[in-house]
């Protein structure tokens, strides 16, 4: 009979194969050790973004050490939806919200933006990817979203990659609704943006009409907090588009 897999999840950069040894973070040794009094032979799994997951066994402990013995594998690393987020910067409980819920909901790019109308003018980068981090601990996925710097709306825009659609949240009432724009979209990446709390300058949205790759969508008849609206769109993306279906695009 399989044995069954750990509650607890810890991401570990390292490398994960059966028989290899890992040397956790001095935060991941206090939290086995001080938070869960885990002690030798506690079983956590381990994943890392590329190798799947695995059971990993405490073999040692110290003061302010853990090694892990990594033993056989519990699930294999599985394709995950190519789905961005780009948000504006907003205040730190709502952007916190926003990268928590985005990885609970699959994202894989987590991408701050700087808007004409964004109040912000810096993210706390280190707490978001701890954030993610957790997050993805806590759901089971097998990666962690990437968190990439903080860019000018602009700067996103202009470098975007060839052939992955964009779709803009547009509280003016002028996009269409969202499950109609999804359900006709052609097979492929896409990419989910969020305004600020404010919403998107005129000239913001002047922009995005000459841009071929965006679309415009709307998410109802009411104007939508930003972490709201992230939680809405990625939450409908996955139910019509995303692995929410059975089976997967």
């Amino acid at each position: 009979m399989t044995e069954p897999a750990p509650r607890h999840r810890l991401f570990i950069e390292a490398g994960l194969a059966a028989g290899t040894d890992i040397q956790v973070s001095e935060q991941q040794a206090h939290y086995l050790l001080n938070v869960m009094r885990f002690a030798v032979g506690g079983e956590v799994a381990l994943f890392n973004g590329r190798d799947g997951e695995w059971r990993g066994v405490i073999a040692e402990t110290g003061k302010k050490k853990v090694r892990l013995s990594v033993a056989e594998q519990l699930r294999p690393q599985a394709v995950e939806p190519d789905l961005w987020l780009l948000f504006a910067a907003v205040k730190r409980a709502r952007i916190d919200l926003i990268v928590e819920k985005a990885t609970e909901l699959g994202v894989s790019v987590l991408q701050p933006v700087f808007t004409e109308r964004t109040v912000m003018s810096r993210v706390g980068e280190e707490r978001l990817a701890a954030i993610a981090i957790e997050a993805a601990e806590q759901c089971e996925r097998l990666t962690v979203p990437e968190l990439r710097a903080p860019l000018s709306l602009q700067a996103a825009l202009t470098k975007w990659p060839e052939g992955r659609v964009l779709l803009l949240m547009d509280e003016t009432g002028a996009g269409r609704p969202i499950a109609e724009a999804l359900g006709e979209l052609p097979p492929g990446p896409a990419a989910v943006l969020i305004g600020p709390e404010g919403g998107f300058a005129k000239s913001e949205l002047d922009g995005f009409s000459r841009l071929t790759f965006a679309v415009r969508v709307g998410l109802g008849p009411r104007i939508l907090r930003a972490d709201t609206a992230a939680i809405a769109a990625l939450t409908c993306y996955q139910a019509i588009r995303g692995d929410w279906r059975d089976p997967p695009p």
